[in-house]
């Protein structure tokens, strides 16, 4: 039988929770389910659009509906272009600045830590809105120097989007990222570090073979919300479809999502293709993180 302090803990570790689990039912659970209630049900109208309207019960019918739509697909496709050009680019950018703060050549490394950070600070649509206006021709000044060297592109293409939309999202957490890597790096025994120079290894050999594999499960953790962040991509498509609406309006499964509630009030299907985004986030999501672990474990093996 438990002792009155185990007891007392117990109940003092529930109150504490309480509150926690209270948010999560309120923001999280709750909006989930009514969520997975409305895709169930679709809107129709009677009587050649004048006799109302009624929610009719389609079971699976807005799942398939978003499956089978080319719409909703392609902008999968859209999403893992975007990783393929995002990820590298900038959790490489970010670790090899990280690895150059970290290491004795660099110089003035608070300034260079805040001044590589300020753009995370910068708001997203802020960000979004200020490269859209250097994508805008008659606007830009980086495009009037292109052309005056008889270079044009067309960043707001469908071709160029994106591109257009990848580097809007580096200049944002390439900074963010370099961070919580040099934090890492702190964190990495200094008695490993001189011991590699005993052994002859230089800088490069160093970062590439002692601080990189140590700071594994930070890379990883940051790939991992990197990508739950790509599939969740909206900001920067639906500001350069503004400017420009070549891409179209469901270009990514977010904007598919947006335009099915807002533009064609089809509710269920918006709530149906949400929670296929979340299910197809959670899959990939423990994906990446099998990825990383068995990655980790035969760093940590060799």
């Amino acid at each position: 039988m438990a002792s009155p302090s185990a007891r007392g803990q117990r109940r003092t570790a529930a109150l504490l929770l309480t509150p926690f689990f209270g948010l999560f039912a309120a923001v999280t659970l709750a909006p989930l389910l009514y969520a997975a209630w409305l895709s169930l049900f679709t809107t129709r109208t009677s009587g050649l659009g004048f006799g109302g309207t009624e929610n009719v019960f389609t079971g699976l019918g807005n799942y398939a509906r978003a499956l089978s739509d080319e719409a909703f697909r392609d902008g999968f496709l859209v999403i893992a272009a975007y990783c393929a050009i995002y990820i590298p680019v900038m959790i490489g950018g970010s670790l090899a600045l990280a690895l150059l703060l970290d290491s004795g050549l660099a110089k003035a490394r608070s300034f260079f830590q805040l001044a590589l950070f300020l753009p995370h600070a910068v708001p997203g649509l802020i960000a979004a809105l200020i490269w859209v206006y250097l994508y805008t021709p008659g606007l830009s000044p980086v495009i009037d120097l292109l052309e005056s060297g008889g270079i044009g592109v067309d960043f707001l293409s469908v071709d160029n989007a994106v591109f257009s939309a990848a580097n809007i999202a580096v200049w944002e957490w390439t900074g963010y990222n370099m961070v919580i890597f040099y934090a890492a790096l702190q964190a990495v025994p200094r008695e490993t570090l001189d011991a590699a120079k005993v052994d002859g290894a230089g800088a490069v050999r160093t970062a590439v073979s002692i601080k990189v594999p140590m700071i594994g499960p930070a890379i990883a953790l940051a790939v991992l919300f990197t990508v739950i962040g790509s599939i969740q991509l909206f900001t920067e498509p639906k500001v350069i479809y503004n400017a420009s609406s070549a891409i179209g309006s469901s270009w990514t499964p977010n904007m598919y999502v947006q335009t099915a509630a807002f533009q064609n009030n089809d509710f269920g299907l918006a709530a149906a293709a949400s929670l296929l985004i979340a299910l197809f986030a959670a899959v990939l999501s423990f994906a990446v993180t099998r990825i990383s672990s068995r990655i980790s474990r035969r760093g940590s093996t060799s």
